[in-house]
Formats: structure tokens, sequence, C-alpha cells
């Protein structure tokens, strides 16, 4: 019986906890990851998005907010992730061969579920957004599998080196056909220019049509958060080094990453809209430094109680993502009879009637119905956690 169930379970994608937790599996990974989700959630189901406090709340456009670390966070753990699926595979050609298709396929599903989300409910195929997180994210985890299954480190160092300095020098060098000089600007960059003339306006982010905060030109310097994230996994899976000279290592260079950083702010600002070479190196050296603690904490010391909750959502990131998004979009979607008999959005009818009569800060009502939310999907995890089941692609 266990057999079959298990084998009904592969079948569907979803696979028993036991099965996923491959012996040499970080433990502070999983709490790292559902830690980003926790905030995730957060960030993108605020009860009210007119009422946000300021570090949930996406920098208007140059800065870097708590918000502003998830994307990059979630791309280096990415990073990490490729080291420890694919490191057995890494040194008999047979065998890199056999996992590299495993990785473009797992990339080609990630990018197409992406797709897949925005065309829903509708499929309108005319104006659906090309660009998007999934699709970055599905990008990234092909091209940082394949650099560290056929790439040395130092090549990868040198890489990441590379297409930060590109990167900067295409975005405030290089002239932007019919605006002029090269400028950092939402509509006018060059990597806005290159999105209309590769997708076209009716591709791109809804809120905008002129740019997207995902778009082709930025992807260069979020494979470099993944690289980031290849060399800390490559660094934590070296076995002749004890545990204490890794952490202490990764602390160095995570200060190292955040004040170089911040020093180039000065010249190219923090910007993850445009995925500045800046905001690269500052959330990079942030990630590490997180990582390197948990490490410390989870798997040299053992510390996991505390950790239990977000190792909970960490496991079941994608299916958090995917899920979420899709019941908010349809509660945006539903209309019912509001004041005066105006049509409203069930969202905006739960937060009426549960949150906003409850609060005198209309900003702690909308952190209320974000905490809410949350905790709906922590029970749902919880439940599939205690049932040991990952749904992953």
């Amino acid at each position: 019986m266990q057999s079959t169930t298990q084998a009904a379970l592969a079948t569907t994608g979803v696979q028993p906890l036991a099965e996923a937790s491959q012996p040499g599996r970080l433990i502070s990974l999983d709490v790292f990851r559902g830690i980003t989700v926790l905030v995730m959630l957060l960030v993108n189901h605020p009860g009210d998005w007119g009422h946000i406090y300021a570090p949930l709340a996406h920098a208007e456009w140059n800065g870097c907010t708590l918000a502003d670390l998830v994307f990059p966070f979630f791309l280096f753990i990415v990073g990490v992730s490729a080291v420890y699926a694919l490191d057995s595979s890494r040194h008999e050609a047979a065998r890199r061969r056999t996992a590299m298709r495993r990785v473009l396929r797992r990339a080609a599903l990630i990018m197409a579920l992406g797709i897949l989300v925005a065309l829903l409910p509708y499929f309108e195929f005319a104006t659906v957004r090309l660009p998007g997180v999934l699709q970055r994210i599905g990008v990234v985890f092909g091209i940082c599998g394949f650099l560290f299954l056929y790439t040395t480190r130092r090549q990868q160092i040198a890489l990441v080196i590379g297409l930060l300095i590109g990167y900067a020098l295409l975005l405030q060098v290089v002239p932007v056909p019919g605006f002029g000089p090269a400028n950092l600007e939402p509509a006018t960059n060059l990597g806005a220019w290159l999105d209309r003339l590769i997708f076209t306006e009716n591709h791109l982010w809804k809120l905008s049509r002129t740019w997207d905060p995902e778009g082709l030109l930025g992807t260069l310097p979020a494979v470099a958060t993944g690289l980031l994230g290849v060399l800390t996994g490559e660094w934590l899976r070296r076995p002749r080094l004890e545990p204490a000279v890794k952490v202490v290592w990764l602390l160095i260079d995570a200060g190292l990453l955040i004040v170089l950083g911040l020093i180039w702010s000065h010249w190219f600002p923090l910007n993850k809209s445009l995925w500045t070479s800046s905001y690269v190196l500052y959330t990079g050296g942030l990630a590490v430094a997180v990582l390197a603690t948990l490490y410390w904490l989870c798997d040299v010391q053992g510390w996991r109680r505390f950790a239990l909750p977000a190792q909970v959502v960490g496991v079941n990131a994608l299916l958090v993502f995917v899920g979420s998004t899709l019941v908010a979009r349809t509660l945006n979607l539903w209309q019912v009879a509001g004041p005066a008999g105006r049509a409203i959005s069930m969202k905006d009818w739960l937060y009426a009637q549960f949150f906003a009569p409850y609060f005198a800060s209309p900003y702690a009502a909308s952190l209320a119905g974000a905490v809410v939310c949350l905790l709906i999907w922590y029970a749902v995890l919880w439940v599939l956690y205690r049932r040991h089941i990952i749904v992953k692609l």
C-alpha cells in the first residue's frame, strides 16, 4: 500500500517529504526559504494596498526596503539549491548530461507555470504579460544549473564580476535608441526600450505597459544573484572545512558585498526594478549573512525547534507562491454587493467587514489582513508537512 501511494504521488508531482529530504540537505536553506515566503505573504497580500507600512512596501524607484529583499533572496536560494541538487552529478560526463536535461526540463516547467498563472482566468493571449517572477526564476535556475555543472568556481566568480560591470556599462553608457543618452528612468532606460522591442507594450507589466520590473535585460544581473548562491552553496559543501571556518568566512564575504554594494550605489543606485549591480551586491551580501547565521544555528548547533514554522513553509514555497496568487486574484475578481448596492470585490468586502472597523489605524488593519492570510496558508502547509508531502515540479 505504501509503495502504491508513493507511486501515485510521484506521478502528480507530489513527493513524500522523507524522499525529498536527501542526505546532506541543508535545514537552514529550508528555513531561509520559509522566512522569505512568510515575508512575501505579508508584502503581496495586504488588506488595503493604499495603507502599507514602509518596510513592507517596495521602494518607488531607487532604494531597498524589506519588501525588495524577497525576490533576490529567492534567486540566491535557487543558486544554493542547485549546488545541493546537482553536486553528485557534476564529475561524470554521462550523469552531468542527464542532470542538465533535468535542469532544462524544470526550468521550462517553471517558466510555463509563470505564463499559465499570467493567463488565468481569461487566457487573453493578445495581452498576457510575458516577463514575470516565475519566468525569471526559471531562466536563472536553468543558467545557474548549467554554469554549476560545466564551469569552475573561478570561472563563476569571473562571470559575476563580468555580468555586474557589463550591465552597469549597458545601462549607464550605451545610448537609448529614440531617447538619446543612457539614463536610469523607468520608461526610457535601455532595458525598457529592449522590452518594448522584444515583447511589445501589450505583453509588459499591466501597470505601466512601457517597462517591466522583470524585464529581459535585468535577467543578466539576476543570474549574478543566482551565482552568488551557487558560490555560497559550493563553499558550504566543502567537506574539509570546519563549520566555524565556513561561517566566519561567509560573514566576512557578506560584509564585503554589503559595503561594496552601498559604495557602488552612489553611482549606480540600489534599484530592484532595474536589478542594478549595486542591488545585486547589497542584497546578495544580506542573503549570505542570513544563510550563514541560520546554518550555524540550525545545521551546526542543531537549534531547530524555533525554526520549525519557517521550515514548514519553506518546503512548499512554490505552492504558496502560486496558490496565494490565484486565491488573491479570485477574490479580486469575485464581485459582491457593497455599500449602497455598489459592486465591490470579495477581497474589499472581507476587509471592510472583518478588519477595517476593528483597528484605529488603517495601516494596522491592512497589516492584520496580511497576517490572517499568512496564518491561513500556514495552516494549509502545516497539514501538508504533517503528512510528509511536498508539491513541486
